[in-house]
């Protein structure tokens, strides 16, 4: 960074600052900006610029053709551009900008990737146990919770004890824009955190209000989870490719599958606009092909002919 203007850095800096504090993004997400960011200041450097105010539409265009020449796809040269609008409309409401030379440029339509899910059998191996380990107990709670109410992994984490109602069976949970909303929490899940919270007192620090904490009695961090649903899965012979988020995507396919109430789904997930929720139903209708390519007999015989 040593090319790149404090002022550059700085406001970058204080834009991530906005992201983690009023939007709650993930920390991946806020790591993908901030490096979008500081790539294309670095570019900015190179060529003498010092200031946001002096970007212009063409160097905004020539940045992101430059990455798609070195061959960043669709998706990564959308996500630059969304980091850079933001940005620019931070500095707009700072009195720093005037204008937003990333709102006119467009990057290509990336093909959209369908979320990977977790069938309900393997998530019955993963969510099992007999343990009477804290750390274990703290790790079944976990898993039921995101399958259960399909929480993303910053609501998880964000979960203070005085907003989860065992005895109601709900938990209030404060996601994107913080929004909070109120979610279900089954019963599986309520006696797993029963279970959980027998032992979460040989581990919690005095005063700790989160529903989850680490070995050292503190509020469990993203990565921790990450690291121990990864744990969980290599242990019982799934492999090491789970992450939270395939349990919220899980939950959300198999709400809709059995109930085919799209706006309901939309709700429990927090989902601003339904095309968000909407993925799923590609989901749920590449289920019902593969159903009717394996029982139909006229996709049968077509498939062994070919």
């Amino acid at each position: 960074m040593s090319s790149v203007s404090t002022e550059l850095a700085d406001w970058i800096d204080a834009y991530i600052r906005r992201l983690r504090d009023e939007r709650r993004l993930s920390p991946h997400t806020l790591s993908n900006y901030q490096r979008d960011l500081r790539r294309f200041a670095e570019v900015l450097g190179h060529e003498g610029i010092e200031g946001w105010d002096q970007v212009q539409t063409h160097q905004v265009r020539a940045h992101l053709a430059r990455r798609h020449r070195q061959g960043a796809g669709g998706r990564s040269l959308q996500r630059d551009l969304s980091a850079l609008r933001g940005l620019f409309r931070f500095l707009n409401d700072a009195l720093i900008t005037s204008s937003n030379p990333a709102q006119g440029v467009r990057a290509p339509r990336a093909p959209r990737k369908l979320p990977k899910t977790v069938d309900a059998d393997r998530l019955a191996a993963l969510l099992e146990t007999d343990s009477s380990d804290p750390l274990e107990l703290l790790d079944s709670a976990m898993l039921e919770l995101l399958y259960s109410s399909g929480l993303r992994l910053a609501e998880l984490v964000d979960l203070d004890v005085q907003r989860l109602d065992l005895h109601e069976g709900m938990a209030e949970v404060t996601g994107k824009g913080r929004k909070t909303r109120r979610v279900p929490v089954g019963s599986k899940a309520r006696a797993a955190l029963r279970a959980w919270f027998s032992v979460r007192s040989q581990l919690a620090a005095r005063g700790e209000s989160a529903v989850f904490v680490s070995r050292r009695g503190q509020r469990l961090s993203a990565r921790s989870v990450q690291a121990r649903v990864a744990r969980r899965a290599r242990l019982k012979g799934l492999g090491s490719r789970l992450h939270p988020h395939m349990l919220r995507h899980s939950f959300a396919s198999h709400m809709l599958e059995s109930s085919g109430d799209l706006r309901a789904v939309q709700e429990l997930l927090g989902h601003a606009d339904i095309s968000t929720t909407q993925v799923y139903t590609h989901l749920d209708f590449q289920h019902l092909a593969k159903v009717y390519d394996q029982a139909h007999p006229r996709a049968r015989r077509n498939r062994r002919r070919s």
